[in-house]
């Protein structure tokens, strides 16, 4: 089944608005279990390539009340992985990371721009148009931009 499907999220249901304003509580646009279906995926195929640490790029100190970004998670993550699957069963123990998890947005595009990366070709906003620019008004491009404010780097993002 399609992620889409699944509905109950801004993210995937068209007909549910994306708050603009700050909300109390899980937001509009949590995704219903996307992490762990992500996270499940990868494990499954990790586990037929051999390979033993799998990785992804939560964030739990900006994580805008996201259930599945939590530490929490991945570390119930990493224990179900080794409770359910051959490889760990026969010793080749399956290590979830998520070493973007501490990190304040204001670090993670520091760290960004220390290794390279272009800012600039990357993406935040939960609406961002048929060109790929962001609404400027979501509470990711406000977690970004305040982000590039506090890491003292100039936000190439294109807002509408």
């Amino acid at each position: 089944m399609p992620i889409g499907e699944f509905g109950h999220s801004a993210l995937t249901d068209p007909a549910i608005p994306v708050s603009v304003q700050p909300t109390e509580g899980i937001p509009s646009t949590y995704v219903p279990a996307r992490n762990t279906i992500f996270l499940a995926c990868a494990l499954g195929y990790a586990e037929v390539i051999g390979a033993r640490d799998i990785y992804i790029g939560v964030n739990a100190v900006d994580y805008s009340g996201y259930p599945d970004c939590r530490p929490e998670f991945i570390d119930a993550f990493e224990r179900v992985a080794n409770l359910a699957t051959k490889a760990a069963v026969e010793g080749r123990r399956i290590r979830i990371h998520a070493p973007l998890i501490g990190f304040s947005k204001a670090e993670i595009i520091r760290h960004g721009a220390a290794l390279g990366v272009d800012h600039a070709m990357t993406v935040s906003c939960y609406q961002p148009d048929e060109s790929g620019r962001a609404c400027g008004r979501c509470a990711s491009c406000r977690l970004r931009r305040t982000g590039f404010e506090q890491a003292g780097i100039a936000d190439p993002t294109r807002y509408r």
